[in-house]
């Protein structure tokens, strides 16, 4: 039997090695904070994460979730002149001028632009009540309890509320979409005033943009009632983290302690290369008796620092049916703590046949072909 013809039960212990010591963070200034691993949405921090607040321009990134899902960003429009001197921040649209849905974007993501906001609502929705209702209903998809809008700005309404943790949600959901992660880690933007008689530089209001290589979004808030709310993401070789505050009179020092803590708690590690899980198995209809499978896909996962995983091979002892190439027939699967946290199918490498029966007329023809070798 050839070497490692056979493979039952595979167990390996990987760990995740520490890279960096990890920094606590500072009693932040918030009210409410939490920080979130984005891909499993472990919370690394929290301090009263699930009370309802205002969330202010934050707000816009729900916004910006439902835009997205429903409208072209290359989508010319006429801005209303209900979005004409909306109270707040503003790049003070004109009724009738004309702009991409993609330039409003920038203008409501980077400015924090309550009328760029209000025009990107009625075009989707018809009206701001009724774009409300869609955020509302999006929320709802994503698990969200403790979450209502009334406005797509964030202007201040008691009936327009979160929790830092799930607005942290709809930021990690958020950053899922190639074009808003774009938007969001933009410094700076120009686009057209009044049809092209001039410019709008739009400047990020995010200064975390300036202040770290690894912060990639997210948005800023601000309310007289709401304080100052801020929600930033960061990665670092793999490893994504968001961090939420609500009310924090020094959100800026609380973010790059949070995002730092975050990134240095948890590793991108590759649990399985391209092939590297290959064994053959005895198959019955095999041309040499044994079937070659591999694992055809890296499987890479984000876990805390200094997890250790178990790799078990799940196949069977031997196989008795045709496989064609490509077929499952097995899977590693990968557990920490005597918890299955990810898997990667096996497949077969080849394709097997069962021998075709002979029909009468081969067999005669067989039959005939012994009797004149016999003869010869």
């Amino acid at each position: 039997m050839k070497k490692n013809r056979m493979i039952a039960l595979l167990l390996a212990v990987l760990t995740v090695l520490p890279l960096i010591s990890a920094v606590k963070a500072a009693d932040v200034s918030a009210y409410s904070a939490v920080l979130i691993e984005a891909e499993s949405g472990d919370v690394i921090y929290e301090k009263n994460a699930d009370v309802r607040l205002p969330m202010a321009s934050t707000t816009k990134i729900m916004t910006a979730v439902v835009a997205l899902e429903y409208c072209d960003c290359e989508k010319a429009v006429t801005v209303p002149s209900e979005a004409c001197g909306v109270e707040g921040s503003s790049v003070y649209l004109t009724a009738g001028e004309r702009l991409t849905f993609g330039e409003l974007l920038y203008a409501m993501l980077l400015e924090s632009a309550n009328d760029a906001a209000t025009a990107i609502a009625i075009e989707t929705a018809g009206s701001v009540e009724a774009f409300a209702d869609m955020m509302n209903e999006k929320a709802a998809s994503l698990g969200l309890k403790n979450t209502h809008f009334t406005n797509p700005h964030g202007l201040y309404d008691e009936a327009h509320y979160t929790t830092a943790k799930e607005l942290a949600k709809i930021a990690a959901y958020a950053l899922r979409n190639p074009k808003f992660s774009e938007i969001v880690s933009t410094y700076k933007y120009k686009i057209p005033l009044k049809n092209g008689e001039g410019t709008r530089v739009l400047v990020n209001h995010n200064r975390l943009l300036r202040m770290s290589d690894e912060v990639i979004g997210v948005k800023t808030g601000f309310t007289k009632k709401s304080g100052r709310c801020l929600v930033s993401a960061a990665e670092r070789d793999g490893v994504r983290v968001v961090a939420v505050t609500l009310n924090a009179p020094d959100d800026w020092n609380d973010h790059l302690a949070l995002l730092n803590e975050g990134l240095s708690a948890y590793e991108s590690f590759t649990l399985a290369e391209d092939g590297q899980y290959s064994i053959e198995i005895p198959a019955v209809y095999s041309d040499d008796g044994f079937l070659t499978v591999k694992n055809a896909a890296p499987l890479t996962k984000t876990m805390k620092t200094g997890t250790k995983v178990e790799a078990t091979v799940e196949a069977p002892h031997i196989i008795l049916t045709e496989v064609c190439a490509g077929d499952e027939v097995g899977r590693v699967v990968f557990s920490a703590n005597g918890k299955e946290i990810a898997s990667v199918p096996l497949v077969s490498c080849e394709t097997t046949e069962r021998p075709r029966k002979k029909n009468l007329f081969e067999k005669i023809a067989g039959l005939f072909r012994q009797e004149q070798n016999g003869k010869d």
